[in-house]
């Protein structure tokens, strides 16, 4: 007869949330600040592919805040409404942003398309200053949460890591265009509009991201095989566990949920197994703080059993 442990989640606190809500608090400035000085450079200097930089980062503005919003809600104990907690408010957050991020970028588009056949004044040298000084906070902001990311393991920082790059890549965009209209002339005041349009794909390209990003996570896909195969092998260590037959790790925002089945020595007491599986789930939530809960499962070791490996 298999013995099931109820859930007892880990109350140990999670350093990915105070990284995480940090890196949010940060981007949420610089963003704010680059938003109003390209906002301002776009409408002062004429250049649409500068106001389309700006909109990019109202958008990782509007990112950021619902993402220190969603940490904080996240954090929230379990309750009799929601026995799991509340993390998975930040795939419902960042599945709803993406669409309003989709929508944006299909207005900007349009707008820059109209404006290919119009004339207009040709940018100020100081924009390009703009340009690239963008380029250069994001790529510094990049490298930033890139080392936090990867230090703490939470990919919500790595993902947003890689949001700064592709900024960078759409400022470098923008740079380009108005350096070509300023130093061609009129006749390349098309080029501005064209950096509008590489800054609206690239708009559009993050978007689709955040959204597979979250509804993978809304559909419990198993977690990177890097921390699967990282927590199986934790268990196996355990005294008295003679291997893993399955093990399923999910995703719940900066949080952790894993189903793991144990063998045991089939002569084993009750109380023994009881006791092997309660030192694996231990275990593994000290070892694991991302990890919130772990259902452990015993069944009578059988070597001709197959082990589920996926």
């Amino acid at each position: 007869m298999p013995l099931l442990f109820g859930h007892t989640v880990n109350s140990s606190p999670n350093p990915a949330y105070r990284d995480a809500t940090h890196a949010a608090l940060l981007g949420l400035a610089v963003n704010f600040v680059l938003a109003i000085v390209k906002l301002a450079g776009g409408i002062l200097g004429h250049s649409f592919a500068l106001l389309s930089d700006a909109a990019n980062s109202l958008g990782d503005v509007l990112t950021s805040l619902v993402v220190f919003v969603a940490l904080r809600v996240a954090q929230k104990p379990a309750d009799a409404e929601h026995p799991y907690g509340h993390s998975r408010i930040e795939a419902v957050a960042g599945s709803n942003i993406a669409v309003l991020i989709l929508v944006s970028a299909i207005w900007i588009g349009w707008e820059a398309i109209q404006r290919f056949s119009s004339v207009h004044p040709i940018p100020p040298a100081w924009t390009l200053w703009i340009a690239g000084g963008n380029v250069a906070i994001k790529e510094t902001l990049y490298r930033y949460k890139i080392r936090v990311g990867k230090r703490t393991g939470s990919l919500a920082i790595i993902a947003n890591a890689w949001d700064h790059r592709n900024d960078a890549f759409c400022s470098l965009a923008v740079l380009v265009g108005l350096a070509i209209v300023r130093f061609g002339g009129p006749s390349f005041a098309w080029a501005d509009e064209a950096a509008a349009m590489f800054v609206v794909a690239a708009i559009i390209w993050t978007a689709f991201g955040l959204l597979n990003q979250s509804c993978h996570e809304l559909m419990d896909a198993q977690a990177d095989d890097e921390i699967v195969s990282a927590i199986r092998a934790t268990a196996e260590q355990v005294e008295g566990v003679q291997r893993v037959e399955q093990l399923r790790v999910r995703m719940a925002g900066l949080e952790l949920f894993a189903d793991i089945h144990l063998q045991v020595d089939p002569n084993e007491t009750v109380f023994n197994g009881h006791r092997i599986g309660h030192q694996a789930k231990s275990r593994l939530l000290e070892e694991y703080p991302s990890l919130r809960d772990v259902l452990v499962h015993l069944e009578p070791f059988d070597e001709t059993s197959t082990i589920d490996t996926e």
